[in-house]
Parts: C-alpha cells; sequence; structure tokens
C-alpha cells in the first residue's frame, strides 16, 4: 500500500544536531507533498513552536498537521482549526506544580499564549554533555515565547495546561523521576521526552492516541502511515504506523520496536528512507 501520510518527530529527527533542516529533507517532504502525501510535525514542542517549520515545508498549502505538546493537541495547518485537544485540568495542573516545589534542582515551566512562566529567569543553566547549558533560553526561543516570572506557579494557574514540562540535570532527572512521578503514575501520562526534559500531560495521552483520533475519521488507514522517531515519547507512533523507522540516533528502546531504523538525523535519514518507500520520489 502507498504512503499518504509521513509522520515525523522534530528534534533529533526532523532536524539535524545544528537545528536545521537540511536542503535535501525539505526538498524530498514537499516532493511528497506534491506527489499526494500528507506531512505531520508530532512534537512534545508546543504548537508555537511548529509553526515556522510548517510554514517552511509548504505544510500550510497541503493539508499538514501540527500534533504538539507530545500528542495534546492538534491543529489543520492550512485552516488553523483545533481538531483535538485535551489538556491536563486545573487541579491536576496545580497538584504537580505543588508537587515540584520538594525537588529543588527542578525547573517547572508552563506556558499560555506568547508567555511561558518559571519561577526565576535567572536560574536557567543545567548541566549538558559536560558543559553550561541554558535551558530556559533553549525552550522560550524554541517556542517563540517571551518569559516571565512567577513566584508561585502552583498558586498562579488558574487555567488548562496542555503539559507540564520540568528540568534538571540528566543526572538529577535519572535519581528523582519515580519519585516526580509517584502520586499521578495512575493519573497522568509522565514520561522523559529527553535527556533533561520530564513532562506531565492528560491520562492517556501520547502521539499515537493523537494520530489515531484525527486521522482514522478522515479515510486514512494504519497501512498507509510512515512516522520517524528518535526519543522513547516517539515508541507509541512508531509502533502505531504501518512503517516505524526510527533513526540511526534514536534511543536504543526505539529501535527495538521500530520496523527499520534508517540514517542518523545528521545523514537526511527521512528522506534515504522516503526514497525506498515512495518510488514516485526516485
Amino acid at each position: 500500500m502507498s504512503v499518504r501520510v509521513i509522520i515525523m518527530d522534530v528534534d533529533g529527527t526532523l532536524m539535524n544536531s545544528q537545528k536545521e533542516l537540511s536542503p535535501k529533507t525539505k526538498e524530498t517532504l514537499i516532493r511528497a507533498e506534491k506527489a499526494g502525501a500528507i506531512l505531520i510535525l508530532a512534537s512534545g514542542r508546543p504548537t508555537s513552536g511548529l509553526l515556522d517549520l510548517a510554514k517552511e515545508l509548504e505544510m500550510d498549502k497541503h493539508h499538514g498537521l501540527l500534533v504538539s505538546y507530545n500528542g495534546s493537541k492538534v491543529i489543520d495547518c492550512e485552516t488553523m482549526e483545533t481538531l483535538f485537544n485535551q489538556a491536563l485540568s486545573v487541579e491536576e495542573g496545580k497538584a504537580v506544580l505543588e508537587h515540584m516545589k520538594s525537588f529543588d534542582k527542578v525547573r517547572p515551566m508552563i506556558d499560555k499564549g506568547e508567555y511561558m512562566y518559571v519561577n526565576n529567569v535567572y536560574d536557567n543553566m543545567i548541566q549538558w554533555n559536560g558543559a553550561p547549558f541554558d535551558v530556559i533560553q533553549y525552550e522560550s526561543r524554541g517556542g517563540k515565547f517571551k518569559l516571565c516570572e512567577v513566584d508561585d506557579l502552583a498558586e498562579f494557574v488558574d487555567f488548562e495546561l496542555n503539559k507540564i514540562l520540568t528540568t534538571s540535570d540528566p543526572e538529577y532527572l535519572q535519581e528523582h523521576y519515580q519519585e516526580m512521578m509517584e502520586p499521578f503514575k495512575d493519573k497522568l501520562s509522565c514520561m522523559f521526552t529527553g535527556p533533561f526534559y520530564f513532562e506531565f500531560t492528560a491520562q492517556g495521552i501520547d502521539k499515537a492516541k493523537a494520530l489515531d483520533t484525527v486521522l482514522i475519521p478522515m479515510g486514512y488507514k494504519k497501512e498507509e502511515m510512515i512516522a520517524f522517531g528518535d526519543g522513547h515519547n516517539d515508541a507509541s507512533m512508531v509502533k502505531y504506523a504501518g512503517i516505524g523507522v526510527a533513526m540511526e540516533n534514536a534511543v536504543q528502546d526505539l529501535k527495538d520496536v521500530a520496523d527499520e531504523v534508517t540514517l542518523s538525523n545528521d545523514e537526511d535519514g527521512i528522506a534515504v528512507c522516503l526514497h525506498k518507500h515512495m518510488p514516485e520520489l526516485n
């Protein structure tokens, strides 16, 4: 069966190590759209952090979809209509943020509108690959957010959240993530989305659920979907799609459940794999 739906994680998958979209991958994806396929960006990023990339890929002209916040929201690029949205309740958000106060090295980040809210914009450095890394600047710039300080995020939140993102040194998160998720493990989705990111979303939320909720009523079949990823949070969609592909740079757990492994995100792995499965591109 021919490929009609191309689903891609963004960071570590579609984007190379320099956070750039390579010319070869861009050209291949636009050609796939013109051949009749739709593109879906499925990311932990907020919707605002996907819009420029979607425009660069001309997804607004070809019925592309944005699956943001790790699957809690789906947007139609052409109409900007929200097709699916399942957020944390105000009570759930408050409970998570209150619990995070028990972990002195954990920095929660939440967003609403054009702002990302944190406790302290100057408490922004973690250790990553043996060097200081300004994670709050990285996340706010990636999501196109302005920064705002709030002393007590749990008290501040009176609105639903698509996700609560927390960050710390990777070693600290590995040591404490089970304690962080303990009160919520049977009530929410709690997961690593990167070595220095641990997130909370509504129960049952993942990329596969978002895809299934939206794509099946549109008339697409799993057998017509190909999905690319590199991280633990990509496992659900890689297993869901007819062809599930792990990047060479993916975590081993994802490679273990994928149907195949393509080249890395620095070697145009998506483009190479699509030329293999879509003869119309050759």
